[in-house]
């Protein structure tokens, strides 16, 4: 398959926000009057809606309290996302080569769109990237492949163009879902026995790894 773009994912694909995420995830629940979740568990939260994230976390459902936790979250991130924030070791070249080969490429995440280009831009990456669409930069985020297919519209391409590449089951759902490819890294929380239920065309140690 020759594929004319690439899209990613960012958090345990291209890069490890955890600390931030953490820290923003400790701020909104204190702040709600919560007890205080593990690590652990917000990682198996880190990629789906804030939103999704709470109930997942607090076992509630409310409506308004979701929303109310997204923007203490947000609240806190203005302030330690961006600077919490790293990148993989070999992203860097990763993303040269396949803009040797003319790619054009993507990240499609859960992050404000905003967030995800200052990130970008502190390590000096914005300039590979073709489009960037955030959680804010859709009616429906991930696994809804709405993100992915207003890539496809941006690049002018059709689905057998696109590639994406994630670490997560929300980003299996996400490609199945669109009709596009997917390649899994193992740089997340999900193992190779949980991807194997999903359409994919490699299962990789990190983006590094990539054959494309």
């Amino acid at each position: 398959m020759a594929y004319r773009a690439v899209l990613f994912d960012f958090d345990y694909t291209l890069g490890d926000s955890t600390n931030g995420i953490v820290a923003c995830m400790d701020f909104a629940f204190e702040k709600m009057g919560c007890k205080k979740k593990s690590e652990d568990a917000i990682k198996k939260t880190i990629g789906h809606r804030l939103q999704d994230a709470y109930v997942q976390l607090e076992q509630d459902e409310n409506k308004e309290k979701q929303e109310l936790f997204k923007k203490y979250y947000l609240e806190k991130a203005d302030q330690v996302m961006t600077d919490s924030a790293i990148l993989y070791e070999g992203v860097i070249d990763m993303l040269k080569e396949l803009k040797t080969k003319g790619m054009k490429l993507g990240v499609i995440t859960t992050k404000q769109r905003y967030r995800v280009l200052d990130i970008l831009k502190k390590f000096n990456i914005k300039q590979y990237f073709d489009v960037t669409i955030g959680g804010d930069s859709v009616h429906k985020e991930k696994p809804d492949p709405e993100g992915i297919r207003l890539a496809m519209s941006m690049l002018k391409m059709e689905k057998e163009d696109i590639l994406y590449v994630g670490d997560s089951l929300v980003d299996a759902s996400t490609a199945k879902r669109a009709g596009v490819d997917f390649i899994a890294v193992l740089t997340g929380t999900t193992t190779k026995d949980e991807f194997i239920k999903y359409p994919y065309k490699q299962i990789i140690k990190d983006v590094s790894r990539m054959v494309v």
